[in-house]
This record gives structure tokens, C-alpha cells and sequence, in this order.
């Protein structure tokens, strides 16, 4: 076991660098904003069509564009789910979304969360899939991935006042990295099994001699951008534990990686951008150490089980609950941990059936703010807010001015890196404390005790860190679940966007100093753990108390009744 387990993380970590590192070159002549090789014409035929000029934009005309484009996502969006019975490619004649689900569902896909709480084979219509959800899957993965790259330039960038144009950033990375990497990938998922078809469903007669339906729809398309653009909602209520979605254990372990490839893949175009691999290189080995103690802690925790089990007789102590029996624990426990280091969401195990200290993980990770590898572009902005964090904690020991990748970091920096880690937390914990304190948000919990705390938690940090997976004992389609978690998804995925354009804005204006005998490293041991330290303790400082209310009680309460 311990063999397997090592082969099977080794071999995916050496799977996403090998794929990541040449699709870094090509994002870093996006972040640029150069042509790319060959495409030259293409683009400029493409920017002519659609109006968008050179001209670069502020951090206030950067925010204001982004904004209205996932404002007008969401009216759409919102539009088709709620009149779907009037739209066409629906074969099984399915209603209209009603008004708090559809608006649920629409801030779930345009901010990249991608919380269901619908089963999509009995609720959405190939139309709504199509042109609504799958959709909305390109354009938010491209929408983190363009803050990402203004953020970088401000960095880089020298005495500019610009941080390039939001509408040429959307449409470079949609058309010339995520749709032909979804293009690629769909058909790869085609000729493993994974169905695509536009048919209605299958009548056929189970074994039991009960009529039956069989769902089919157009699901290798959209399977593809919810894992390259770590969006996570799947066409079948079980997501990737359908074997409809995910039918091999090469397409399970391709999922994984296509998970990872992109966000892996902007740390490479980072260090190329910034011309300073061996910061990129740091910044890689923080998240990969983070997240191998990740996946052995889950590992370790699934395999050594419930003790109840020998108590009850059972010949074997192994947490098999809610696990995919296809893979086994060890791929069930490094997929749980990929999709929630990653804003990823997708499942092929049921969280709430991990053991205690087994679903502890997947929720702390979300907690420290998938920064380990993370989303598309969400994963490495927040991973460099605590970078500048970490840099800020190394001038104070030494009584030196903060500086990073050669620029002084002011007051003003540190007052929006500041409220950017303190956004996400407030969510969660206010939104928590506020669905404890109701009726209408009690009424949802299907489990006493810390367990149904927990449940509640990982609701609310899945959402406020949009990630959109559950832990599944909550019953979330009502009004109220419905309303809080979709005002939390939109406040956790829009408001981080303000302090992070400011900081990129401020920081494009500056010149860079050169490197004095007091300036830190950004690269080395000393640099990597003080930024594993940096992220352990601004999650542990914010969530240990709700964490020892729930998955540690509940994990006391177990060994306490052995």
C-alpha cells in the first residue's frame, strides 16, 4: 500500500510538470501581451471584428470591464435556466429552473464555484448545459486567469500606468488556450467512453423488471472545461464518479492532471514573465510540499478507518464508504485532495463520508484559499498575496522596507493584502454563524452534532471559496440555502478582484530598485518555508476554532467511544 501510494503521486506530479511546462511559454506570451507565433493575423482579424483595440486599461477600467462582462454571463445565464422548457435540445421536456435555484446556479457558473444543488440529468436541458453552463465554464476560467495577468504585470511592469486591455485578455485565453485544450481533451475523453451525444434518454427494463431511463446528453464537451478551467460541476448528479463522465482509470487519472495543468502552468509563465525561475520554482515547491502532506494525511486517515469496524467483527477497518470501488482509496482520497486544493470541485467520493480527520483536510484547504496550485489564476493571485505577506513578516524582523521582485511594497499594499485575506474568512464564519442561528438554515441539516457542523462549514467555505463541492448531508435547495450560498459565491468570487487590481495598479507606477544585502531571497529553503508558514498560520489563526468544533470533535468523539 504505502508502495502504491508513493507511484501514484509521484507519477501525477511528474505528469502535470512535464504538460505544464510548455503550455508556461505560451501563457507567458499572453501575460506579455504579445502576438502569438502565427496567429498574428488571426488575432488581428479577430479584434478588429469585435472592436476591441489595443489600448490598455487602469486597474478602475480593468475591475469595470470585468465586472460588466460576468454581469451580462449572469443575466443570461439566468435568463435560460428559468424559460429552458421553451428553448430548444430539450428531449425530455424539462421545466424551468424556479427563480432561487436558477439565481443560485447562475452565480455558481459565472463565479467558477460551480455549486449544484440540482441533479443536472433530471433538472438541466441539453440547451441550458450547452450554450448556459458550459459556456459560463470557459468565460469565468478565463475571467481568474485575466485578473491573474493583470496582477502579474503589475509586478513586472515598469512605470506604466496600464494593465493591458480585460477584453483582449478574455479572448486570447479563451480561444487560443482553453478551447483548444477542451477540444483536445474532449475527444480524448470520447474515445475512452465518455458519452456525447444530443439523443434523448433510453427507455429499457432493469433486471428487476422495472422501467427505467437511462440519461445521455452532450457530456464529454462540457467534462473537458470543468476540469481544464477547475470549474467542477458535472452533467450527472454523481460528477465524476458516473462512469458516463469518468469511465476508466486512465480517464480518472487524466482528470486529475487536467485539474492541475493550468495552474501549474502560470507559475512557469511567471517565472518567465518575471524573468526570475528560480522564485517560480520556489513558489512550485511551497505548494507541492503542501500538498503531498495533504494527500498523506487523507490517505492515511482512509486507510487506517473507523477502529468500530473490528469492533463490529468486520475484517477490515478501511473507510470503503462513499468511496469510487472502481479506483480504490488511494486515487478516491488524491482526487479529493486535487479537486479542493484546486478550486476545482469536481468528486469521485462522497466528502461525507470521509472518516473526521479525513474530511478535515479537503475543508482546511479550502480554508488557507486553494493556494496550492489552486484555480485557474485564483490559485496563484492568492498564492502571491502571501508571498508579499511573507516578504512584509521578513522586512519587520530586520527593520527594512518590504520589497518584491525589486518594488517597495507601501502602507496601502499591505492594507489590500490585508482585506484580501480577510474577505474570504468573514464569509464563511458570518455565513455560518447566520445559518446556525435560523431556523430556515438549521432545517437543512441532515446530521446532529459536530458532523452536521461541519456540513454546514464546508458549505460555506466551499462557496465563499469557490470551489463547489459539498459534503452532501445538507439539504441546499431551498430559498434560504439557495440565496446565502449564491450571495456568499458572488461576494467571495467579485470582491477579492478590488484590493488585488488596486495592489496591481499601484505597483505597475513604480521603478525597481536594485537587490541591497538586506533584501529576501524569493527563492531557497529559508524563502520556502517562511511562505509555507505564511499560509499555515494565517488559516490556522482564522479557522482552528470552527475546525475543533467540528471534524476534531468529531474525531474525539471517536476514538472516545472506542
Amino acid at each position: 500500500m504505502p508502495a502504491q501510494a508513493v507511484l501514484l503521486v509521484a507519477s501525477f506530479l511528474l505528469a502535470v510538470l512535464l504538460c505544464a511546462k510548455p503550455l508556461g511559454k505560451v501563457l507567458a506570451i499572453i501575460i506579455r501581451d504579445e502576438p502569438l507565433p502565427g496567429c498574428r493575423v488571426i488575432e488581428k482579424s479577430l479584434f478588429s471584428l469585435c472592436g476591441i483595440r489595443r489600448q490598455g486599461m487602469t486597474s478602475t477600467h480593468y475591475l469595470f470591464a470585468i465586472g460588466l462582462f460576468n454581469l451580462l454571463g449572469f443575466v443570461l445565464l439566468m435568463g435560460i435556466l428559468v424559460s429552458q422548457q421553451w428553448l430548444p435540445l430539450n428531449p425530455q421536456h424539462l421545466p424551468g429552473l424556479s427563480w432561487d435555484l436558477a439565481f443560485n446556479t447562475a452565480i455558481s457558473f459565472v463565479t467558477n464555484t460551480n455549486w449544484q444543488a440540482y441533479a443536472g440529468e433530471t433538472t438541466v436541458s441539453y440547451f441550458s448545459s450547452l450554450v448556459g453552463l458550459t459556456v459560463q465554464n470557459f468565460l469565468s476560467a478565463a475571467t481568474g486567469m485575466a485578473i491573474l495577468f493583470a496582477l502579474i504585470r503589475g509586478f513586472v511592469w515598469r512605470n506604466q500606468t496600464y494593465l493591458g486591455n480585460a477584453w483582449r485578455d478574455l479572448l486570447r485565453i479563451t480561444l487560443f488556450i482553453l478551447l483548444p485544450l477542451a477540444l483536445l481533451s474532449a475527444i480524448f475523453f470520447m474515445e475512452q467512453g465518455v458519452i456525447q451525444t444530443l439523443h434523448s434518454y433510453v427507455n429499457y427494463t432493469s433486471l428487476e423488471g422495472i422501467p427505467q431511463k437511462l440519461p445521455l446528453g452532450p457530456v464529454a464537451s462540457m467534462e473537458s472545461i470543468k476540469l481544464l478551467g477547475t470549474n467542477g460541476g458535472g452533467f450527472f448528479n454523481a460528477n465524476s464518479a458516473h462512469p458516463f463522465e469518468n469511465p476508466t482509470s486512465l480517464t480518472n487519472f487524466v482528470q486529475m492532471v487536467l485539474i492541475f495543468l493550468i495552474p501549474a502552468a502560470l507559475c512557469f509563465a511567471f517565472g518567465e514573465v518575471a524573468n526570475n525561475r528560480p522564485h517560480a520554482n520556489a513558489l512550485l515547491w511551497a505548494m507541492g510540499l503542501i500538498f503531498v502532506f495533504a494527500v498523506i494525511a487523507v490517505m492515511v486517515a482512509e486507510v487506517k478507518g473507523n477502529p468500530h469496524f473490528a469492533l463490529a467483527g468486520a475484517d477490515s477497518v478501511m473507510n470503503w464508504e462513499g468511496k469510487e470501488s472502481r479506483f480504490g482509496i488511494l486515487a478516491s482520497s488524491l482526487y479529493t485532495v486535487v479537486t479542493t486544493a484546486a478550486s476545482c470541485g469536481a468528486v469521485v467520493a462522497m466528502h461525507d463520508s470521509l472518516t473526521a480527520l479525513g474530511g478535515l483536510v479537503p475543508l482546511w484547504l479550502m480554508q488557507i484559499g486553494e493556494v496550492v496550485f489552486g484555480g485557474v489564476g485564483s490559485g496563484l493571485y492568492g498564492m502571491l498575496i502571501n508571498v508579499m505577506l511573507a516578504v512584509f513578516i521578513a522586512g519587520l524582523m530586520i527593520g527594512r522596507t518590504p520589497e518584491y521582485l525589486g518594488k517597495k511594497i507601501g502602507p496601502t499594499e499591505m492594507k489590500m493584502v490585508a482585506l484580501y485575506i480577510l474577505i474570504t474568512p468573514l464569509l464563511v464564519l458570518t455565513g455560518t454563524a447566520f445559518a446556525l442561528m435560523t431556523e430556515a438554515g438549521r432545517a437543512g441539516i441532515m446530521n446532529p452534532g459536530p458532523h452536521g457542523f461541519t456540513e454546514v462549514l464546508y458549505a460555506l467555505s466551499s462557496a465563499a471559496n469557490n470551489n463547489g463541492s459539498a459534503f452532501a448531508g445538507l439539504s441546499a435547495n431551498t430559498p434560504f440555502w439557495n440565496l446565502l450560498l449564491g450571495i456568499v459565491m458572488l461576494l467571495g468570487r467579485f470582491l477579492p478582484f478590488i484590493p488585488l487590481l488596486i495592489i496591481a495598479g499601484r505597483m505597475a507606477q513604480r521603478s525597481t530598485q536594485p537587490s541591497g544585502a538586506g533584501t529576501l531571497p524569493t527563492y531557497g529553503g529559508l524563502f520556502i518555508g517562511l511562505l509555507i508558514g505564511t499560509v499555515l498560520l494565517t488559516g490556522a489563526l482564522t479557522f482552528i476554532p470552527s475546525l475543533a468544533l467540528g471534524p476534531v470533535a468529531e474525531h474525539m468523539q471517536l476514538i472516545g467511544s472506542r
